[in-house]
């Protein structure tokens, strides 16, 4: 809001500018050009009350200049008032023509985040004992959801989740990600175990890649991370399609990278052969959050081709926190994370960040 206010003040700037350069040189100078940028100046910064003030002010100004050069006259003088006012005109028509731009900037992004929460609801902020936060970096300043998904839901067998990353960029990408949430939204009650589970979304994935066709019937897929907790919040059990592993913070900080007991192919490859996978379970104890995301955090690069290693980095974010005020929540430890990768990279965001932290309560006595 402050920057904002400053470049306001552009045009009168140019103005100030003008008066200096034509004080400040012979008067065989005139400063009329640079007083004409003054109102194009404004068109993209004031409202069309502000431009006209401007222009006025240009035209008052220029008029003083000459009687203290000496140089106004029907001639020149006159012909500089007359362009200033039509530059003043002209500067008017541009603002309306950038404010019906941005109007219609402002509601196709009105749309996309209606699109955003239809495609990707942001998951319940707890079920059960289990406090949950979800956030999404898109790469593209524009673009509100793309290809990273993520979805919690409360199931008879426990409370189950996916985070993953579908192939493909665009509209195809938004589109693969609703196939992938509608067959695990599916699935997630149906199913007795992960096993049935994983072995259920494979199979849409390959019925969803046959009714697509083309590139997406050979090359569909989607990485992703599977996970259940058990009734109790004790044990959490992960099935790992070729996806980052997620962290696991103790309640001291303490992080443990849950990598898969085995390697396996993401989903949506199942005509190319069959693949086993296993389900690896890992304690889950009071006060541990379970941290998940998606390659745009872990292949974040800096300058000079350095990997992002949340594992390293949340242990250093969360303890200088603790430094400065309470433990962090969920929602806050995704907040420093993403801060932190947008630091590493320079603000340059390479691909999309999709984050799931879900922590387990302290055991009170």
């Amino acid at each position: 809001m402050v920057q904002l206010r400053m470049t306001q003040w552009i045009p009168a700037g140019v103005v100030v500018l003008a008066v200096v350069i034509d004080l400040s040189t012979p008067r065989n100078v005139s400063s009329a050009p640079l007083l004409m940028a003054a109102p194009v100046a404004a068109a993209p910064l004031l409202r069309p009350a502000g431009i006209v003030a401007v222009g006025i002010l240009a035209m008052i100004v220029h008029e003083l200049l000459a009687w203290v050069d000496g140089t106004f006259g029907w001639h020149q003088g006159l012909a500089n008032q007359i362009t200033l006012v039509a530059v003043t005109v002209l500067a008017v028509l541009i603002n309306r023509a950038l404010e019906g731009q941005n109007a219609r900037t402002r509601r196709a992004r009105q749309i996309a985040a209606v699109a955003q929460r239809a495609v990707l609801p942001t998951p319940p902020s707890r079920i059960g004992d289990l406090a949950i936060a979800a956030r999404y970096v898109p790469a593209e300043d524009e673009a509100v959801i793309g290809g990273d998904l993520y979805v919690v839901q409360e199931t008879p067998h426990g409370v189950r989740l996916m985070v993953g990353d579908v192939r493909g960029k665009g509209l195809g990408a938004v589109s693969a990600v609703s196939a992938d949430l509608g067959a695990f939204r599916y699935a997630a009650d149906e199913a007795e175990d992960l096993t049935s589970l994983v072995d259920s979304l494979e199979r849409a994935l390959l019925r969803e890649g046959v009714r697509r066709g083309g590139q997406e019937r050979d090359e569909g897929f989607t990485t992703a991370l599977i996970a259940q907790f058990d009734a109790d919040l004790a044990v959490v059990r992960l099935a790992n399609r070729g996806h980052p592993p997620p962290v696991l913070l103790d309640v001291r900080g303490t992080a443990t990278v849950l990598e898969p007991s085995e390697e396996a192919p993401p989903l949506g490859m199942g005509a190319l052969g069959t693949w086993s996978f296993p389900v690896d379970a890992f304690p889950f104890p009071p006060g541990a959050t379970l941290v998940c995301f998606t390659d745009g955090v872990t292949e974040a690069r800096d300058e000079s081709g350095t990997f992002y290693d949340a594992a390293v980095r949340l242990p250093l974010l969360l303890r200088r926190r603790a430094l400065t005020g309470d433990p962090a929540t969920p929602a806050q430890i995704l907040r420093l994370l993403t801060e932190d990768v947008s630091r590493h990279t320079g603000g340059r965001i390479q691909d999309d960040q999709a984050l799931l932290a879900l922590r387990r309560p302290v055991d009170r006595p």
